[in-house]
């Protein structure tokens, strides 16, 4: 037997999934539907998604359609910028991040309305999921969650658009056949993945790419841009001051005409299995960039060591979707305890696919010509005290070295 439910917020995309997921609740639940979609930079007109749902008998009140650029960057992307977060090496999480802030607005919203559910249209195979129930729980531990792809069954494309045309549901021309692979886009990245991608020894083709001109195709000159950082957060791009959400989109712009932030990733979801992606970030891989180049002259050694050694678990965290959790809020607690000198000016080439740092500076910069000049530095550092500086460190070396040495 069904549980009961009485409202429902699904995270709406006005695609062919979500419409269906719209159409099923309905019937299958027997609810009313509010729908919300989020604009979180993705590029496309998300009008056409209110029209829709307007035709699926959603009343306009509960049609949610908010701009949510500004604080995704501010709050989201930005944050997880300040660690340098890397995902198993590479990946810079483009789409976990996202997943906290939809969550969030979703639970708002259903407070808002009065709903007791909430649905989105991840499937039952990917991290998604968990990512988005994770943060529903965590916001409202008793809000009932509902995940059609693990209910249905409806599982497979022809059995999708056959549901979608007994219920006058429109099917775009693109959606009649197989999907070559599916795509997931926001301000930050855009990651594509299944079918033609899913052979890992098979190079990702030319045409999956749609954010970034091929390398080779680039400009055949560098282009040189500085950006500037307070306390480990851009601000301004060749000195023009902007808003986080402008930073990214700027930087993404340049991104693209070089050819900047490609990424073919063979990674380890969170439910066990290994998936291909390929992914897009030529804003973030920018930003990742500078920001660490401006870190190298502000942080100490010591605080930039124990931050590497930290963002592995940062990273992994937002990834398997724990971003409400106590321990990724103590993790940024440090994190930006440690941005409050990180301010400054970075210089960078950018060139056929690739960022380079070419300059650094800063009124808080801990880098002294004085103490590292090859030249003479007038006291300013005993060459003489290295002495006994190394012969501590290797006490307990000598000692082993005399212990082995009398059992030969």
């Amino acid at each position: 037997m069904t549980e009961k439910v009485k409202r429902v917020v699904l995270a709406y995309s006005g695609g062919l999934d979500t419409s269906v997921i719209l159409k099923w609740l309905q019937e299958h639940y027997g609810c009313e539907v509010v729908t919300f979609t989020a604009d979180l930079g993705q590029g496309e007109e998300l009008e056409p998604a209110r029209k829709k749902a307007e035709m699926m008998g959603i009343k306009p009140e509960h049609i949610f359609m908010d701009d949510l650029r500004e604080e995704f960057v501010r709050d989201f992307v930005f944050p997880m910028m300040r660690a340098n977060a890397l995902y198993e090496g590479q990946y810079l999480l483009g789409t976990s991040i996202a997943r906290p802030l939809i969550a969030k607005r979703q639970i708002e919203i259903a407070r808002q309305v009065g709903a007791d559910a909430v649905a989105h249209g991840a499937t039952g195979k990917g991290n998604d999921q968990i990512r988005f129930e994770l943060g529903y729980y965590a916001l409202a531990p008793d809000i009932k969650v509902i995940a059609p792809w693990r209910e249905w069954d409806l599982n497979s494309r022809s059995k999708l658009i056959a549901y979608a045309e007994s219920r006058q549901i429109s099917v775009p021309k693109d959606k009649r056949g197989e999907s070559p692979f599916s795509v997931d886009s926001n301000l930050l990245h855009t990651s594509s993945e299944g079918k033609i991608l899913e052979d890992p020894w098979q190079e990702v083709p030319d045409y999956v790419y749609s954010r970034t001109v091929n390398p080779e195709d680039a400009p055949n000159t560098p282009e040189i841009i500085t950006i500037d950082f307070e306390r480990g957060e851009a601000i301004a791009i060749n000195g023009e001051a902007l808003t986080p959400a402008e930073v990214l989109t700027k930087l993404n712009d340049l991104g693209r005409k070089h050819g900047i932030g490609r990424l073919d990733l063979v990674e380890n979801r969170y439910i066990g299995m290994k998936s291909r992606g390929m992914y897009e970030t030529p804003g973030g891989t920018i930003l990742i960039q500078a920001h660490r180049g401006i870190e190298q002259i502000t942080l100490d050694g010591g605080a930039m060591h124990l931050k590497d050694e930290l963002m592995p678990r940062y990273a992994e965290l937002i990834y398997n979707g724990f971003w409400f959790s106590p321990e990724r809020e103590m993790l940024q607690a440090a994190i930006d305890h440690s941005q409050a000198r990180v301010s400054g000016t970075v210089r960078l080439k950018l060139y056929k696919g690739s960022v380079n740092v070419i300059g650094r500076k800063s009124p808080n910069t801990l880098y002294s010509e004085k103490v590292v000049t090859f030249e003479d530095d007038a006291g300013a550092y005993n060459q003489q005290d290295a002495a006994g500086f190394i012969k501590l460190n290797a006490l307990r070396l000598r000692l082993l070295g005399e212990r082995n040495a009398k059992s030969l």
